[in-house]
């Protein structure tokens, strides 16, 4: 009897030790998973290169540079917003240029003493005339609304390289503020963003051939001077 209460008397420090360590690993474990980021949920890099927006050239997909196959699928969802967002740049650079060439201009002054119908009709005449201070306001102004782009697509919305959409426009008021396409089915929609990707490759085809045009002579042929 002696002999049993004294290995009760050893049995219980070593379980207790037991629980003890069993409740401390068990804590750990819940701050673990309390502190940890949320998992990464991504549009997978064979849905974007499945997308008819990837194909060119018959049913190939143009890539020479190896791009889609460098890093995962955050990394081609990333390379898929940048592309979009670019595509948007090229083209309303595009247009601007066409107009500016074209004699369109704004009634009034871009600066005090230069008058909107003073400007070149050539592209980069028209932005060398462009006094410092405003190409200075521009550039903030693009930076601004690419940093709200980032913040709201934080807070309003998963982010495009954790679930959400590439290419959507996250910045009240900047895109469709008329709120357009808000009556749109997901097929229009998406049939939407093929046609605004393809325009977009060709917008930046377009105002780089402009660019080289303009910077070297001959460089584009049958190009006017622009």
């Amino acid at each position: 009897m002696a002999e049993t209460a004294e290995a009760v008397e050893i049995a219980i420090p070593e379980v207790l030790e037991k629980i003890k360590a069993a409740e401390d690993e068990a804590r750990e474990a819940r701050m673990a998973a309390k502190n940890a980021p949320p998992p990464v949920t991504c549009v997978t890099k064979e849905e974007i290169l499945s997308e008819g927006s990837s194909i060119e050239l018959g049913n190939n997909i143009f890539d020479p540079a190896g791009l889609a196959d460098i890093g995962g699928d955050s990394t081609l969802a990333w390379f898929r917003h940048s592309e979009i967002k670019h595509g948007r740049v090229a083209m309303a650079a595009f247009v601007g240029w066409w107009a500016v060439g074209a004699g369109l201009h704004f009634p009034g002054q871009l600066a005090y003493g230069l008058p909107f119908e003073s400007i070149p009709k050539t592209g980069l005449d028209a932005w060398e005339a462009v006094p410092g201070i405003g190409k200075v306001q521009m550039l903030l102004f693009a930076g601004l609304i690419e940093f709200h782009d980032e913040l709201f697509f934080s807070r309003r919305g998963d982010h495009y390289m954790r679930g959400g959409t590439p290419g959507k426009n996250m910045v009240p008021g900047l895109y469709d503020p008329l709120g357009l396409s808000a009556t749109r089915s997901e097929e229009e929609l998406a049939t939407g963003r093929l046609r605004e990707i393809k325009n977009g490759r060709l917008a930046m085809i377009g105002i780089a051939g402009l660019y080289a045009a303009a910077s070297i002579s001959g460089s584009v042929p049958l190009q006017p001077n622009c």
